[in-house]
C-alpha cells in the first residue's frame, strides 16, 4: 500500500507502542531466551549492557541466570547483521546468517584488504579453527591467535585476528562458547547447535523483516535496512513479500509497520514509566529517524557520541547513566545518573528505584555516585 493511502499515526503513539512491543512496559517475557527470540538480534559488543538489556525485558531473571543460559548455549553471541556482535537464538543463527552474511562480508571488504585477510588466508584460518575446536574444545580469541601463529598464519593479532575470526563466524563455522571467567570463548557451530531445533524459513530475507517488525514495530523499511545492513532496495523487496501479515500507517512522511498481535498501548500508559536503557539498547539504537526527543538541558550534547546508557522517562530521554561493577566477596555496583534540570521529583524517585532494580538484578550492593554526565 502506498504511503498516501495508509492511515496516519502520531509520533507519540508510535513511540509508546515500541516501548510496549519491546516489553519495557506491561508483561515481561518469561526468559532471556524469549527476549532474544522476540528481538531476533540484540546488539552485544558491550557485554554487560547487553545482559541488562535482556534482563530488563524478562521476568525475574538475574545477571547470573542469564550468564548461565549463555554458557548453556540458550543464547549465542556472534557477528551477524553488521560488523559487530549480536545475541541470537540458536534456532535462528543459520537462516539469519544466510540472509545477511554476504552483505556483512561486503561491508568488511575494505578491512579485509587492509589487514591482508584474502580468500586463501581466510579459508586456511577457517580450516584451522574447525580442527582446533573439534571435539567440544573452546578457545579465547587470544588463544586462537596463538594457535594460528603457530600454524604459520602471519600476525594473527589486533584487527587482523578480529577479522579472521569474524570471517569464520560469518561463514557459520564458529560461535560463542561458555564464558571462561570474564573472557569469551569460541566453539564450533555444529557442536553448539547439536540436538537443538533449527528454523529454516523459505524466504530468509522476508522472514528477517517480519521478525524485525514483530520485535521492533512500529518501524520503517529504512530502519530495517540500517539494522540488517541490507541495501534499501533489498529491504523494500523483502518487506513487500510479507506486507499482508502486518499493519501499517504513516508517521509524518514515513510509513511504519507493526505486528497486529503486538501490544496496543497509548502514550498515557507509559507517561510515568522510567527505564535505564543500556548503551546500544534496541529501543534507542534501531530508529534513527523517529527517536525519543531529548529533554531541555539534557546533559549529553545531541551531536556527540553517547558513551553511556539513556534514562527514558515516558517518551523523553531525560539523561544518561553509568555503572561500574566491582567483583569481590560481595559484588558492588557503582551507579550514577545525570539528569536534565526539568526532571521532576517523581521521575527522580523512579530513577532511584530503577537503580535499585539494577542492583537487585546484579545481586550487588549499590553505591551511588555524583556525576554531571561528562
Amino acid at each position: 500500500m502506498a504511503p498516501d493511502e495508509t492511515p496516519a499515526l502520531d509520533g507519540d503513539t508510535a513511540l509508546a507502542r515500541r516501548v510496549a512491543t519491546q516489553r519495557l512496559v506491561g508483561e515481561p517475557l518469561p526468559s532471556a531466551a524469549a527476549v532474544v527470540e522476540l528481538l531476533a538480534c540484540v546488539q552485544a559488543q558491550e557485554w554487560a549492557h547487553a545482559v541488562w538489556s535482556v534482563g530488563m525485558r524478562s521476568a525475574g531473571t538475574t545477571h547470573d541466570q542469564i550468564l548461565a543460559a549463555f554458557d548453556a548455549g540458550d543464547l549465542l553471541r556472534t557477528h551477524v547483521l553488521r560488523p559487530t556482535w549480536h545475541l541470537v537464538a540458536p534456532a535462528d543463527l543459520g537462516w539469519i546468517l544466510a540472509a545477511t552474511a554476504d552483505r556483512v562480508h561486503v561491508k568488511n571488504a575494505g578491512m579485509y584488504r587492509r589487514e591482508g585477510v584474502d580468500a586463501a588466508t581466510a579459508a586456511r584460518a577457517c580450516d584451522l579453527l574447525v580442527a582446533l575446536l573439534d571435539g567440544g574444545r573452546t578457545l579465547t580469541r587470544s588463544e586462537i591467535g596463538e594457535r594460528l601463529a603457530a600454524a604459520g598464519i602471519e600476525s594473527p593479532v589486533g584487527f587482523r585476528l578480529s577479522y579472521l575470526v569474524m570471517h569464520a563466524e560469518l561463514e557459520g563455522l564458529i560461535v560463542s562458547g561458555p564464558l571462561r571467567g570474564q573472557q569469551h570463548t569460541y566453539a564450533l557451530v555444529s557442536e553448539r547447535l547439536a540436538g537443538r531445533p533449527v528454523r529454516t524459513p523459505d524466504d530468509p530475507l522476508a522472514e528477517l523483516w517480519h521478525r524485525f517488525v514483530v520485535g521492533h514495530g512500529p518501524t520503517s523499511v529504512r530502519d530495517f535496512a540500517r539494522w540488517s545492513s541490507l541495501t534499501l532496495t533489498a529491504a523494500r523487496a523483502a518487506a513487500g513479500r510479507v506486507a499482508d501479515r502486518l499493519e501499517s500507517a504513516v508517521v509524518g512522511t514515513e510509513e511504519v509497520w507493526w505486528d497486529p498481535a503486538a501490544p496496543d498501548v497509548a502514550p498515557a500508559a507509559v507517561r510515568d514509566v522510567v527505564r535505564l536503557l543500556p548503551l546500544y539498547d534496541e529501543l534507542t539504537l534501531s530508529y534513527p529517524r523517529l527517536g525519543f526527543p531529548l529533554a531541555t538541558g539534557h546533559p549529553h550534547p545531541p551531536d556527540a557520541d553517547l558513551r553511556w546508557g539513556s534514562v527514558l522517562a515516558g517518551l523523553t530521554s531525560v539523561g544518561v547513566w553509568r555503572r561500574t561493577i566491582v567483583e569481590g566477596r560481595r559484588r558492588t555496583v557503582r551507579v550514577a545518573a545525570a539528569l536534565a534540570p526539568g526532571t521532576t521529583s517523581a521521575q527522580r524517585a523512579a530513577v532511584d528505584a530503577e537503580l535499585d532494580r539494577l542492583a537487585e538484578f546484579l545481586d550487588a550492593e549499590a553505591v551511588r555516585e555524583e556525576w554531571d554526565g561528562r
